[in-house]
């Protein structure tokens, strides 16, 4: 009894490591009932064993993918070089959702126009009500001036008013403050039933605190990180599951050039476009991993922009002409192009590359030096002192 047990216990690897003295010891009919009884034995001793690869045989097979790997590296260079030169033609997003976050104003605002003259369905998140709702005004005005258009056009072509937009055109409004993870998953279910599942998700939405380290309160800190980076995380966690269901989607991460390399006295707001950077990077390579070749991901990193968000910020005043603020309108008009032909990632201008591949291979001594020829070392100073004075006119006035 006690051999039975350890014998169906033990499974196929005990049965051959008790060798053939042992199955010499069970008849014929035994053995032929033992084998019947396990598929798997019978057919490990009907076949022969694998034999594992010789040394030579592995190396050659490491060259050969060394050689594929080195050609499809190649075949991407080639590939970047034609889109490069040839303009890919842009997708549609005519009726898909697009889902807007920090959509009250800045390049959230401009977002939402951009999508709406490309007649997509918009929801829009911001924390100020008024704001947003004013930029939703602004989409509806777009959506009429395309009604007409659609109009005009059918009776041109003699169908009279029956040829309209088949595309159900509406705008929706959330007020929502995406650094609150309760309140992300909230309305993100409210958008599923009031509205349906994202197509678009444009993680755009920014703050910042405009004070040195040891100034700032802890507070401005966590919010500062809460806002531009850990809301990717609650937005992409609320929307994702769908899109790797359906195998489709676009996921927009507006970081900034201080998300690739940094510059004094705004470390809180570094951290947290690099930590965005790098949430973005890992999603990207996530969704490669698990072949979900539908869904893509857009990296935007502009230089500074004009919105006022930085305002005060001043490189040399000999190298400004050549790099001056990018006009918001601009930077969008070049993140769309990125993102409707599905391009990894845009930095604005081009020189923010060269600039970050330089500062992954220069020594540190030497970025320093090219910091302070530019002046932007320093760059943030005047616009950390314009807020500093800004809040203490508004403690004066407030009676603090």
């Amino acid at each position: 009894m006690q051999s039975g047990r350890r014998g169906g216990g033990a499974g196929l690897g005990s049965f051959s490591a008790r060798g053939d003295s042992q199955v010499a010891f069970l008849g014929r009919r035994e053995l032929l009932l033992l084998l019947l009884s396990r598929p798997l034995l019978l057919l490990s001793l009907l076949l022969p064993a694998p034999r594992p690869p010789s040394k030579g045989a592995a190396t050659m097979n490491i060259i050969l993918e060394f050689f594929v790997v080195t050609f499809k590296v190649l075949w991407a260079f080639v590939v970047a070089a034609a889109k490069w030169l040839m303009r890919p033609k842009e997708k549609s997003v005519a009726g898909q959702v697009c889902l807007i976050t920090g959509a009250g104003s800045g390049l959230g605002r401009l977002f939402a126009l951009e999508f709406a003259r490309r007649r997509a369905r918009l929801v829009l998140w911001d924390i100020n009500t008024q704001s947003n709702e004013e930029t939703a005004g602004m989409v509806r005005h777009i959506y009429r001036e395309i009604a007409e258009e659609a109009v005009v056009a059918a009776q041109k072509a003699g169908h009279g008013e029956e040829v309209v937009p088949h595309y159900n055109l509406q705008v929706h409004t959330y007020t929502c403050d995406v650094s609150k993870r309760e309140n992300v998953y909230t309305t993100a279910e409210r958008v599923r039933k009031e509205v349906g599942e994202v197509s678009v998700l444009v993680n755009n939405a920014g703050v910042v605190s405009g004070h040195h380290l040891l100034e700032c309160p802890d507070e401005l800190i966590e919010r500062t990180m809460m806002v531009n980076c850990h809301a990717h995380f609650w937005t992409t966690k609320a929307f994702l599951p769908k899109m790797l269901e359906l195998n489709h989607g676009h996921i927009v991460t507006v970081a900034s050039s201080l998300g690739l390399f940094s510059t004094a006295g705004v470390e809180d707001y570094c951290a947290s476009k690099f930590g965005a950077v790098g949430f973005h990077e890992s999603l990207s390579h996530e969704l490669k991993a698990a072949e979900k070749d539908g869904i893509k991901t857009t990296l935007v990193c502009p230089y500074l922009v004009d919105t006022g968000m930085f305002r005060g910020c001043r490189i040399r005043k000999e190298i400004e002409p050549f790099l001056p603020p990018l006009k918001p309108d601009y930077c969008v008009k070049q993140a769309m192009r990125a993102i409707l032909t599905d391009q990894p990632m845009i930095c604005t201008p081009r020189l923010m590359y060269m600039v970050t591949f330089m500062k992954s291979i220069l020594p540190f001594e030497a970025v320093v030096c090219m910091y302070r020829f530019l002046g932007a070392d320093k760059c943030m100073y005047p616009f950390i002192a314009q807020r500093k004075q800004a809040t203490n006119n508004n403690e004066a006035k407030n009676g603090i």
